[in-house]
């Protein structure tokens, strides 16, 4: 019987990180396909279906969209497009708190995450990794004195949530780990140390992470901003 778990446990050490990739990838890939309307897919266009048809078509549009939006007209056409949509209520509330964190958080230039520190949370005695995203602004500056940094605390496995602090800077300690590595310590829960992954694997990692934080924090801001309550619009 001992012979017999041990095997079973090696056999699913194998098969567990591949059956995750794939449902993963799968995932990816049929909410990317589910965003091609009916009429332009292979089957309509060809009378055959193609797989991966309506994922090429979505990767093309997404690429040639910023190939259009590098020059000025097309961004001319972008800054109209979103005048439009902040003419809208409710429509802006959302398209406007969207856009807002997916520009900061998967922008090249962004300011989110810019570096992996150390605080004690959630007493005193007891630290985890943060990340530092800014300092407090405006009537939190004023009220809090001082010298404070914002800080992002991710739960785990899933960094996709947790919580903003603001503290002093002298109780943050700034780390040598990069982002990257950061994020990899925290949805391994530490299991796996800094350095152990391959450099183009752990990339793909951390994208798919940042991603899946955007998405997962453009849906809770619009709820923040109450789009439903009178004013909220304004």
């Amino acid at each position: 019987m001992r012979t017999f778990k041990r095997y079973f446990i090696t056999g699913l050490l194998v098969w567990i990180p591949l059956v995750i990739t794939l449902w993963v990838l799968s995932l990816v890939f049929t909410t990317l396909e589910g965003v091609v309307p009916g009429f332009l897919t292979s089957q309509s266009l060809f009378g055959i279906q193609i797989p991966g048809f309506q994922l090429l078509l979505v990767l093309l549009v997404v690429f040639f969209t910023g190939l259009a939006v590098a020059n000025f007209i097309g961004r001319a056409l972008v800054d109209r497009w979103e005048r439009l949509l902040g003419k809208i209520p409710l429509v802006r509330s959302i398209y406007n708190s969207v856009k807002q964190v997916s520009d900061t958080v998967l922008s090249p230039s962004g300011q989110a995450f810019r570096e992996a520190v150390l605080v004690q949370y959630p007493r005193q005695g007891a630290w985890t990794i943060a990340f530092l995203t800014g300092v407090p602004g405006g009537e939190v500056a004023d009220r809090l004195g001082g010298d404070y940094v914002s800080v992002y605390v991710p739960t785990t496995p899933n960094p996709t949530s947790g919580f903003f602090l603001m503290m002093p800077r002298a109780d943050v300690q700034v780390l040598d780990m990069s982002v990257d590595a950061a994020l990899k310590y925290i949805v391994s829960m530490g299991v796996v140390a800094p350095g152990a992954l391959k450099p183009e694997l752990e990339s793909a990692v951390i994208n798919a992470v940042q991603a899946a934080a955007a998405v997962g924090a453009a849906a809770a801001a619009p709820e923040q901003n109450n789009p439903g309550k009178p004013g909220s619009d304004t």
